[in-house]
């Protein structure tokens, strides 16, 4: 017999509000204990009236030796407790490096570069493809050398690009904050594939005049995933450190990188990464609070390199005519998937409201002891966190991730948005994805921010930071010009 019309409707709100109920029920099962117990002991109280809680209090035989102890016992406590907990992190503010319009790099330059520099036509049709579906927009950028023809990826230009989007960021970072050269006590950069002598670190120190006891450091080799790991190290010399400020640079310098070979697997670099840097200002200082934008709440990270396949996945080597480039795997997207299981097990019971564990511990009981054959229940992180920014690393990525998390569009909107503007900028990624979301004015106190990251080696690191006060709509940085023509459509394929 056909079922009367909306009753699957119908079913589906009943289902929706069970589950409602259960979660209300699970995560407030304390308060809704206690609080029978506390209007009970009231009424207890009450009922005594003064003269019996008086005589109560004088049955104890309270003398003041007990009561001194007593007190200095709480305050001994309470002093270990409180010394004990790990030191607040504040992101005070960050900025991202805004390319020039002269840099942007449109497919029909970029076909047409290829052309003039390869004549293998099987490379142009494969690089026509992946643009196609990349999900890039007209308005990614290249650094000038790239601009050439041939490129010229020499040590003077690499060291030109590095300069112009850390110096760039770290200006605007200075400009919007305040900051002045001695106030900074950490400094850490990443930059994964660039590393001359002396570091990129020294460079930032020589240009600013930085102290001479500063604490630096320059991450190299660890891919796009490296801003996560500075933020990460920042946060643990800030726990050692008190009263200080902590710099992060996070960059990709592309110049030295361009793949001028025909291996297909080590094109794909060429066709999806694009300039780009962030700069963050960390702090342990309190009065910082009133002011910063986030506190950093987790940090999680996961590495599979001891799995020969995922240390291979992206790795730098030399074709069989002796071009260096970045060859990707066909299996970078399996191992990516793995890796990120692995982290949001460890990131789960940090995050995820009462329900969802039990749920997922229930799920996992019943494979085990009843059926193997059950799904794994996937935990439904959208009840822990109110924003995305997943790593722009290429449209696969992105759409793996809102499939194994179950996202809606509106969740990757800063991802996919990010990735059309600015191309892959490596770990800067997710600071330009940030930085959408405050241009669209939604970042509201008390939301919670989810940033996922992906690397060689191969990792997966993830960062949680919950906003401190309602963010106004930025009147500068990386959007401001076109932050009211997004979100646009990506079709599938863009014929070239």
């Amino acid at each position: 017999m056909p079922s009367a019309p909306g009753s699957g409707f119908s079913g589906s709100v009943r289902l929706k509000y069970v589950k409602l109920g259960y979660q209300y029920l699970v995560n407030h099962f304390l308060t809704l204990l206690l609080l029978p117990v506390m209007a009970a002991t009231a009424l207890e109280l009450v009922r005594l009236g003064p003269d019996e809680l008086l005589n109560l209090w004088r049955s104890l035989h309270l003398d003041l030796v007990h009561i001194l102890c007593s007190a200095f016992l709480v305050v001994f406590v309470a002093t270990v407790y409180f010394m004990s907990r790990p030191r607040p992190v504040y992101l005070v503010d960050y900025c991202c490096y805004k390319p020039s319009p002269s840099f942007r790099v449109p497919f029909t330059t970029f076909m047409e570069h290829i052309k003039l520099i390869s004549n293998n036509e099987k490379s142009l049709k494969f690089q026509t493809r992946i643009l196609e579906r990349s999900g890039l927009g007209e308005e990614t950028c290249l650094p000038p050398a790239n601009h050439y023809i041939p490129p010229s990826p020499s040590m003077e230009a690499a060291r030109a690009e590095a300069q112009l989007v850390i110096f760039n960021a770290i200006d605007d970072l200075v400009l919007r904050t305040g900051l002045k050269p001695k106030d900074i006590d950490i400094l850490v950069v990443n930059c994964s594939l660039f590393s001359p002598t002396p570091s990129l670190s020294a460079m930032i120190i020589n240009r600013y005049k930085l102290r001479s006891n500063i604490r630096s450091f320059n991450l190299s080799g660890m891919g796009c995933s490296a801003g996560l790991i500075s933020i990460d190290l920042a946060r643990d010399m800030l726990q050692v450190h008190p009263n200080s400020n902590a710099l992060v640079i996070s960059t990709e310098i592309i110049t030295p990188n361009f793949y001028h070979g025909s291996r297909r697997d080590m094109l794909l670099p060429n066709c999806l990464f694009r300039m780009g840097a962030a700069a963050i200002l960390l702090s342990n200082r309190r009065r910082e609070a009133s002011r910063a934008k986030y506190r950093l709440m987790h940090v999680v990270r996961t590495h599979k390199g001891a799995d020969d396949r995922a240390y291979r996945c992206v790795y730098e080597e030399e074709d069989d005519e002796g071009h260096s480039g970045i060859s990707l795997s066909k299996e970078l997207m399996a191992i990516a998937g793995e890796a990120l299981k692995s982290n949001i097990t460890t990131m789960g019971p940090l995050v995820l409201p009462m329900s969802e564990q039990l749920l997922f511990f229930f799920r996992l009981v019943g494979r085990k002891v009843i059926n193997k054959r059950w799904k794994p229940y996937i935990p439904d992180f959208k009840l822990a966190f109110d924003h995305f920014c997943i790593h722009a690393g290429g449209r696969a990525v992105i759409d793996e991730l809102q499939k194994n998390l179950d996202l809606s569009a509106r969740h990757v909107e800063a991802s996919r948005m990010t990735l059309h503007r600015f191309g892959n900028t490596s770990s800067s990624s997710l600071w330009y994805e940030l930085a959408y979301i405050e241009g669209k004015g939604r970042m509201r106190k008390g939301d919670r921010v989810w940033q996922i990251g992906f690397g060689s080696g191969f990792k997966c690191n993830s960062a949680v930071w919950k906003c401190l006060r309602t963010v106004k709509t930025p009147t500068d940085g990386p959007w401001d010009d076109c932050i009211h023509r997004y979100p646009v459509h990506i079709p599938e394929v863009v014929k070239l």
